[in-house]
Formats: structure tokens, sequence, C-alpha cells
């Protein structure tokens, strides 16, 4: 019997599914970037004295951060998962341990450059986090890239609020308190996660059935933790809470974030699964029966010089660069994703235009839209790929297009736009970021899939840029001046009215057509490609 129970336990720690949950709880606090602008940032400017221009600074620094990953992309490729989550760990722990040792007087205030590095250090493990996870998943559910990439991005894009509700069952009692939680919390999460999340060898067959099973269970989790969390930031917003129904509520969260491990558990101790499942050696890369089939019958040619890859085979960063399909969907995403960030930077000032004082429930809105969307946007690529044979980048344009109609909806000037934008647009944002790696999986391969998906990431800060920091910042400069008329105060210029935002719409809607044109070309490129995996998957 304890022979048994020992062979069980072995399968479970090696258990695909168990990877997939622990990486579901490394993205839960992955996301320490969404803290700054709202916890951190007021106790940096209180506790040093800085004005918002220098607040403004240092939120570059995170935003940079979050967005360059070349070195944990990198990294991932010649690396073991846990090295990856390692370094995350420690860029993590030192940046923001910085941080607050400067904030609480412990260390002598710094330059602002030097916190400016220590924000960038700090939240880079970010990208480190996202790397291990996403590469290390990827590699175990081959067969099903929509699903793992959306749910975990979802749970990505869900920390913030996640962090903060278990930050607030502590009852700090100093502002500063969130910043150590940042700096230890995650760290602490990662390492004890270690040398779980990483590739494993799956068994010769697999049941996409009772994978689907499994599946779906996740994602109604997730549509249960995302309804919990959104009632209750709610009633935070509305009611004065007391401390114990907080921490009643966080440590129910807590069960809820726990209840998914119930998934590798009944793979191995109730399915009776009986294979032993064992990490794969160095240099080896997890790839599935099609593929590897598609592989051998490529070697039957007779040798010829070194050829550049075709799609579906493994592409390196450089050779990807070089081909259309790469910069069709960067492009893609990049007027998809700028488009909906620009909506979600200006969130609160277009709620203030429109006459809306309390801006944290419509903030709350786009938060868990953003999370549904790419839990249901990378679900429903696969069921595009599996039921219509059709390439996933058809799911981002039919996403795009919604998002165009949910702008223009706005900027109409129709009645509750306020509600269609913030759901519209939070749920098509999420889902490009499940949609696209999944794409790029695909297409490019997954031996530099860190690599490939962290050169993505690049799109955020160019599409927040263009369209938010230049576009639409200038067209609500320009009606706050003529609502204004002739005065020398243009930093106190504020616009009322919908005409605020409206052009603003009106312009990233087009955008987004031409974002969904771009995706649609990708699907007309690679459409043979896919009927061909779908065939392969088939018989399989």
């Amino acid at each position: 019997m304890m022979t048994l129970w020992r062979h069980k336990l072995e399968l479970l720690v090696n258990d695909r599914w168990l990877v997939f949950v622990c990486a579901m709880w490394v993205q839960s606090v992955a996301g320490v970037g969404y803290l700054f602008g709202g916890s951190m940032s007021p106790a940096i400017k209180t506790s040093l004295g800085y004005n918002q221009k220098q607040i403004a600074l240092l939120g570059v620094a995170k935003n940079l951060g979050d967005a360059v990953g070349f070195v944990s992309g990198a990294l991932s490729e010649v690396s073991p998962s846990w090295v990856v989550l390692l370094v995350g760990a420690t860029q993590n722990l030192f940046g923001y341990g910085v941080v607050w040792l400067v904030v609480t007087g412990q260390l002598p205030n710094l330059p602002l450059w030097m916190l400016f590095v220590a924000i960038f250090v700090g939240t880079n493990g970010e990208t480190y986090y996202n790397t291990a996870s996403l590469v290390s998943c990827i590699h175990n559910f081959p067969e099903s890239r929509g699903p793992v990439v959306g749910i975990l991005k979802g749970f990505s894009g869900l920390s913030g609020a996640i962090l903060t509700q278990v930050y607030l069952m502590f009852n700090p009692s100093h502002d500063s308190s969130v910043i150590l939680m940042v700096a230890l919390g995650p760290p602490v999460v990662v390492l004890a996660l270690l040398f779980i999340v990483r590739p494993v060898e799956r068994s010769c067959r697999t049941n996409l059935r009772s994978d689907d099973l499994r599946f779906l269970a996740i994602c109604g989790f997730c549509v249960v933790l995302a309804v919990y969390l959104l009632g209750l930031l709610v009633l935070q917003s509305v009611f004065d809470m007391t401390q114990t129904i907080i921490t009643t509520s966080g440590a129910i969260l807590v069960i809820f974030m726990v209840v998914p491990v119930l998934v590798p558990f009944s793979s191995v101790f109730i399915s009776g699964n009986n294979v032993t499942s064992v990490k794969p050696e160095e240099g080896t890369s997890n790839v599935d029966q099609h593929e590897a089939r598609t592989l051998i019958e490529r070697s039957d040619r007779p040798p010829e010089k070194k050829r550049a890859p075709c799609i579906g085979e493994d592409f390196t960063l450089l050779q990807a660069l070089g081909q259309a399909d790469f910069w069709l969907i960067f492009m893609s995403l990049v007027l998809g994703v700028g488009s909906g960030i620009t909506i979600i930077d200006n969130l609160g000032q277009i709620c203030y235009s429109l006459g809306y004082s309390n801006t944290k429930i419509f903030v709350s809105l786009i938060s868990i839209s953003n999370f549904l969307g790419r839990v249901a946007g990378g679900y429903f690529s696969e069921l595009i790929i599996r039921k219509l044979s059709l390439p996933r980048t058809l799911a981002m344009s039919v996403v795009q297009a919604i998002m165009s109609l949910g702008l223009i909806y706005y900027a109409i000037d129709w009645p509750g736009k306020i509600y269609v934008v913030t759901i519209v647009i939070g749920m098509g944002y999420g889902a490009h970021w499940a949609i696209a790696p999944a794409s790029v999986s695909d297409i490019f391969g997954l031996k530099s899939f860190g690599s490939l998906y962290n050169f993505q990431i690049t799109a955020l800060p160019i599409g927040s840029f263009v369209f938010s920091g230049v576009i639409a910042s200038n067209i609500y400069d320009y009606y706050a001046r003529k609502q204004a008329g002739p005065t020398t105060e243009t930093e106190s210029l504020v616009c009322t009215g919908s005409v605020c935002y409206s052009v603003t719409c009106s312009l990233m809607s087009m955008l987004c057509l031409m974002a969904m044109v771009l995706s649609l070309s990708v699907v007309y490129r690679t459409r043979k490609f896919y009927l061909r995996l779908h065939h392969r998957v088939s018989k399989t």
C-alpha cells in the first residue's frame, strides 16, 4: 500500500496538470506592476515628497520593466525553468526591496534615477515569471495552446486584484507595507513552486476529451472567481467594510485559489493515471506526436544544404523577424492592444468627462472583463482550429471587429456607452494576449517561444505611447482648450462631455478595423497549414 501511494505521489509531482495549476498560482502574483499606480506610487510620493512628474517618470520605469523581456526569453532557451524563475524572484526582491528600504527611511534617499532603475529591475521580474510559466505549459499542452495561454495570461491580468485583497487581509498600518508585500510575496510563492513549474514528458496517448473536460472545469472556476472578485470590489467601493469582513472575504479568495489543485489530484488518484511522467533531458523539446511525425516525414527527403524552417517548424527569433506572417501578427497586435490600452489608460478621465465621480466600479469592471477575455479568447481560438479547421488568427479578427463596434457605440453617444465600451474593450484587449502568443507558437514553433513571446510584448508600450500618449491626450487637450476659451493654465484644463473621447474612439475603431484586415491576411496565408494541422491532430 505504501509503495502504491509513493508511486501516486511521484505521478502527482510530475503530472502536467499540477504544473499547470502551479503556473496559475505563479501568474496570480506575476502582475506586481498593476499595483503601482493605485497603491505604491501614493506611498512613494508621500514619503519622498515627489511631484507628479517624478512619479510619472517612475511609472515609465514600471512600464519598461513589464515590457522588456528579451533577457528572460533568451534565458528560457538555454536554461531550465527553475533558473528563469529564480532570476525573476531575485530581481523582484532586490528591486522592490530597495524601494521599500528607501521609502521607510532605512536607506538614505537615493537619486531619482536610482529609484527608476530599482523599479525597472523589480517589475522586470514579472517577465521571468510569465516566460517560465507559458513556455513550460505550452510544451506540456501543445494540443491545447489556446486555453493554456488564455488562462495563464488571465491570472496575470487578475493578479493586481488578488494581491490587493490578500494585502488588505493583514490590515496594514502604513501605506509602505504594500511595497514590502510586493517585494516579498511573489518571490515566496515562486520559490515554493520553483521545481514544479517546468516541462514534463507526457504519456504517449493523450485523451483530448478528458483534457477538454478538465480545461472546462478550470474555465468554470475562472468565471466563479471573476464574479466573486467583481462583487467583492463593488461592495468595497460602495460600503465601508469592517476588517473582519475583509479578512473573511480574503480567506475565501485564498480557498478559491487552492481549489484548482483538485484537477491534478483527480487526474492521478481518481482517473487511474498510471503512466509515469519524467522531466525531459536538457536540450530536448517536448514535441507532440503529430509534430514528431511531420518532422520524420521531412527527414526522409534527400539531404540538402541547411534550409530555412517552414511554417509550423521551430524558428529562432531572427528567422521569425524575416517572415511576413510574424510582422502581420505583430502589427495587428499593436493596433488592437494599442486601441484597448488607450481606453484602459484613460478610463478614469473618460468617466469624469461623463460625470461619473466613482471610477472604481468601472476600473474593477474592465479588470474582470480583461481576465474573462483572456480565458474566453484562448478557448474560442482553440475551437476555431478543432471544429472549423481554420487559422487561430481568425479569432483575433473577430475580436477586433467586436472592439470596433464597441468603440463606434461610444462615438455615436448611445445610451449606456460607458458600460458597453468598458466591457467590450476589456474583453477584447484581454483576448489579444491569449490568441496572439498561441498563434505565434503554432506558426513559428515552440523552441524559441520565450523570445518570440517577449518580442510580442513590445506591442503594448508602442501602442500605449502612440495612441494614448500622443493621439488621445492631444485630442482631449484640444477640446478642453476649446471649452475653456483663452487661458494660460494649460495643466488645469478639464474637458467635459462625450466629445472629449468620441473622436478618439472613432479613430480607435478604424484602427481596430485595420488590425482586423491584417489578421485576416494571416488567416489567408496560413489556411493550408492549419488545415493540414487539423487533419494530423484528428488522426492521432
